[in-house]
């Protein structure tokens, strides 16, 4: 660390220099993983740019119209820009999407009619979407609710999909296999591009008609290609992680093959008006700019999520993934062994943050999770989960899952102040 900075961090910032010491060596064990990052994310910078280039996207895609949104050019033009990044026929690229889990659900209630089947081939779903299968809280129109029976296959113990397993639960009504890319509350690495491959021929080999789907939240511009370059039929993620590059103030995408993508249109607004409708309330400009920035955006996110496992293994803390893994999406986990430890992160990452660092994070009871939990996020973007933060449930083995960063410098200072906040605890020592 050059002087300048280390003279503001121990000085003005008041971060102790054994922090620094501990940051320093961690970062300079995980330089030459750096590197092959940075080559990602130059490809998919210049893939993102031919896309911008083929479509000849101008200033007039920044205007919007009003009422019902017919030919919105700004609306358009995005979603032939995100299928051609994405290799797919076709895209769905809403404000109105409100999260990730509301463009799954989409995807899921778009597809599947009732008598189908649902496989989740990665284990549990994520938290939220419980709710939207059936599994718990009935009443609110459920998957289950309409006749749509659920299964899922565990991973095995290395965290590969378990194909003798899922050759078993596969039915005459299966209609859609499922995977969830990143590592969720789960304690698992994300599956990597090269696994969804795999999983996708094996999946298209026992029924060609069965849809792989993937969600493919925190994964994207993680590899070279997506999931849908390699064989899954659509995938659905949130403008407020990845994609969105920090700019999209809100909104989902969905792509894929384009009949897919038309069921799913009538699922978002009504059968008969499908994607011909629905403003753009001028968002187009942040969506095309934050997808232009986005490769870059989530470069920086990964390398602070590597030098996070860096430094809290050297620690003698279980991470997962390990500093040296191949990476999927942008989450690390660290497994810190009770609540006080991970309320003491999650304190230091807030205080690390641009937005309400003087805010102290506490546990609470979020719609849609059966444990309280600890979210940090001090963002431009309310929720924005490209942007620095953390969280955890809090259960056992308590482990807090980190996150984010516009900016690798800002994702290297959250690490800095949640290392800060646990010394200055007691928790750990130096």
């Amino acid at each position: 660390m050059k002087k300048n900075t280390y003279d503001l961090l121990t000085g003005k910032m008041k971060i102790d220099p054994k922090v620094l010491e501990r940051i320093d060596k961690a970062e300079k064990e995980v330089e030459p993983v750096f590197d092959d990052l940075d080559d990602i994310m130059a490809f998919n910078q210049y893939k993102v740019l031919t896309a911008f280039q083929k479509n000849h996207i101008s200033d007039m895609h920044f205007t919007w119209t009003t009422g019902y949104g017919y030919d919105d050019p700004g609306r358009e033009a995005i979603e032939k820009v995100y299928a051609d990044v994405f290799g797919t026929e076709a895209a769905l690229v809403r404000p109105i999407i409100v999260n990730g889990t509301h463009a799954l659900t989409l995807t899921l209630t778009g597809i599947l009619r009732p008598g189908d089947e649902l496989i989740y081939c990665t284990g549990n779903p994520y938290d939220t979407l419980e709710d939207v299968i059936g599994l718990r809280n009935e009443g609110r129109g459920s998957l289950k609710e309409f006749g749509i029976s659920y299964d899922q296959v565990e991973l095995t113990e290395s965290g590969d999909i378990d194909y003798d397993a899922l050759k078993k639960a596969i039915k005459p009504n299966t209609r859609i296999c499922t995977i969830q890319r990143s590592t969720g509350y789960g304690w698992r690495k994300a599956i990597t591009v090269d696994q969804i491959e795999e999983w996708a021929s094996f999946v298209h080999g026992i029924d060609p008609d069965i849809v792989c789907m993937v969600d493919n939240c925190y994964g994207e511009f993680l590899d070279t290609k997506e999931p849908t370059e390699v064989g899954a039929d659509v995938i659905a993620g949130s403008l407020i992680k990845n994609p969105g590059g920090g700019l999209a103030l809100a909104g989902g995408y969905i792509a894929g093959r384009a009949d897919l993508i038309e069921k799913i249109s009538y699922r978002m607004t009504s059968p008969g008006i499908g994607g011909e409708c629905g403003l753009t309330f001028g968002q187009s400009r942040t969506m095309f700019q934050g997808l232009f920035m986005a490769p870059k955006v989530v470069n920086g996110a990964v390398k602070g999520a590597i030098l996070c496992a860096s430094v809290f293994k050297n620690l003698g803390f279980d991470v997962c993934p390990e500093p040296e893994d191949k990476r999927s999406d942008i989450i690390e986990c660290v497994k810190l062994g009770s609540e006080e430890a991970i309320c003491s992160f999650c304190r230091g990452i807030q205080a690390a943050a641009p937005i309400d660092s003087n805010v102290t994070p506490e546990p609470w009871d979020m719609p849609g999770y059966d444990d309280k939990v600890i979210m940090a996020a001090g963002a431009f973007v309310q929720g924005s989960s490209i942007e620095l933060s953390s969280d955890a449930p809090i259960r056992e083995p308590y482990i807090v899952y980190f996150q984010g960063g516009l900016t690798y410098e800002h994702s290297k200072f959250g690490v800095i102040k949640a290392l800060q906040s646990l010394y200055a605890d007691n928790i750990i020592k130096l």
